[in-house]
């Protein structure tokens, strides 16, 4: 009796996040390990030579896999569970590292690289929705932030790792810690969210309690009440209809469905979200940490130590954001750190501009840095953890999936676009011209942020998207809104209204 007294909801609830931190962790790790792989292998002694190009094909081919990722992981969620889909996004992460320290040419560090991304696609569409599904409301928001906090620890660890040991060493102690993730995973339970779409009520009932408080338990009782409404719905519809009349109703109800304010305007939102994060810098600071010491400060310092402080820096920030964000509201917290993210932008593009052309009356290495921390501080506090947590609180339950890949779409195809490219605008038009172009992207998407999105903090999920809607549902739309089960792209828990015309 003690033992189960000890053992609290909210300590449970940190061992479930915990397989889902671990997973996003990776992230970092992956992104991290190309700021020390690409320098090691272009020294004369290496195993596989790689010239400039050949390097930002490495550092960013993870996030054009992530398009793959996106497009798998919606089905597995849908059809299989979330800790089913959870745990096969780690095989292609375990697999990656493998490949790498065993790898003997480019080619197939490209596809060890190529399967990571597919892995990281899976695991950034899920990993919000797991953390949402699993954990209470007054805590949610903490446990999303904790996403941002394991990323950044994953690239301080292998920032640290490579400064002081090869590659492959730091590959293999990579691929341990994502099997650790996977022992987490496997002794984790399902979502109770997905059990009760599925029917399975009385899974749903145990999982539910064991993660949660008794005061939670109406919670669960209009969970479980929604979702037998949608199933006696979809028990209504006719089933021997033909193949095409099925089909037909299939089209008319996605063309419908993508017609719905709380579908569209949610997705629209996040794929500003999803690009201002990426166009921040974070991926970059990550994977070009090297090259953005030497251009912004110069080259007669101490880089590994450098990096390693900033990796620091990001882990205090992010954990700051932890207990900051229960206080601030997301609005609040967005414009803040995304304005003093534009600050630093604007500032190191004069800084080094005036730098290179003698134009300062003073210069110190310490203008350099404070500019990279002010920077890294705006990353790690907003504009990593709030795209993951937004995303965690916007979405309608009934098109998480589905909405939630399209819209992570946009953070794979702009991490690819702004890490590939990165090198060539360095080389082209400098660091000072590099960071202009990504001001001005970073000050679109907060302009739209600015219009179009509700404040989502202390909020319930069906507050948010009836404010989406434009009001609550009634009761007969709620009786009879179809599901999409037919998709298999979603996770059902609440109902969604008619269409807008």
């Amino acid at each position: 009796m003690k033992k189960n007294q000890w053992i609290t909801p909210f300590k449970k609830q940190c061992f479930v996040t915990a397989g889902v931190c671990l997973n996003m962790a990776s992230h970092g790790l992956v992104m991290g390990f190309s700021a020390i792989l690409v320098p090691q292998l272009q020294q004369p002694d290496s195993p596989i030579p790689v010239d400039y190009s050949t390097g930002s094909w490495i550092a960013s081919i993870p996030g054009f896999a992530l398009v793959v990722g996106n497009f798998i992981v919606p089905t597995i969620m849908a059809k299989y569970g979330r800790r089913t889909a959870n745990l096969i996004s780690i095989a292609p992460m375990i697999t990656g590292w493998f490949n790498i320290l065993l790898a003997r040419n480019v080619s197939a560090l490209l596809i060890a690289r190529f399967n990571q991304g597919i892995a990281m696609g899976m695991s950034a569409s899920l990993g919000p929705v797991l953390i949402g599904e699993y954990t209470s409301p007054n805590n949610r928001g903490a446990f999303l932030t904790s996403i941002s906090l394991t990323i950044a620890t994953g690239v301080l660890a292998v920032h640290t790792m490579g400064s002081y040991l090869s590659w492959q060493t730091t590959a293999l102690v990579c691929a341990f810690i994502a099997f650790v993730d996977l022992l987490i995973v496997i002794y984790s339970p399902e979502s109770p969210s997905w059990l009760a779409d599925q029917g399975r009520y009385d899974e749903c009932r145990k999982v539910f309690r064991w993660l949660r408080s008794e005061e939670e338990e109406e919670e669960l009782e209009r969970m479980i009440e929604a979702a037998i409404v949608v199933r006696e719905s979809k028990a209504d519809v006719n089933l021997s209809e033909s193949f095409l009349n099925k089909v037909k109703r299939n089209v008319s109800h996605f063309c419908s469905t993508i017609m719905k304010r709380e579908f569209y305007r949610p997705i629209f939102i996040m794929m500003h979200i999803y690009t201002l994060g990426q166009w921040a810098g974070a991926n970059i600071l990550a994977a070009y940490t090297v090259d953005i010491f030497t251009a912004v400060i110069g080259e007669d310092i101490n880089i590994p130590l450098l990096i390693i402080t900033l990796d620091a820096q990001r882990i205090i920030s992010n954990a700051a954001a932890i207990f900051v964000i229960k206080k601030i509201k997301r609005r609040t917290m967005l414009f803040s750190t995304v304005t003093l993210n534009l600050f630093a932008f604007i500032s190191t593009a004069a800084y080094t501009y005036c730098k290179g052309r003698g134009l300062l009356p003073f210069d110190h290495p310490v203008i350099g840095i404070a500019l990279i921390h002010i920077h890294m501080f705006t990353i790690a506090t907003g504009t990593v953890p709030l795209p993951f947590i937004i995303a965690g609180e916007l979405f309608p339950l009934e098109f998480r999936s589905l909405a939630g890949g399209i819209s992570v779409l946009f953070l794979s195809t702009n991490l690819f676009i702004a890490v590939k490219t990165f090198s060539l605008l360095l080389k082209s038009i400098g660091i000072h011209g590099a960071y202009l172009i990504y001001a001005g992207v970073v000050a679109y998407c907060l302009v739209i942020a600015g219009f179009f999105l509700p404040e989502t903090k202390d909020r319930t999920l069906q507050e948010i998207e009836d404010e989406f809607r434009g009001r609550p549902l009634t009761v007969e739309e709620l009786k009879s809104t179809q599901s999409l089960t037919s998709w298999k792209l979603r996770s059902q828990d609440r109902r969604c209204s008619s269409p807008v015309v």
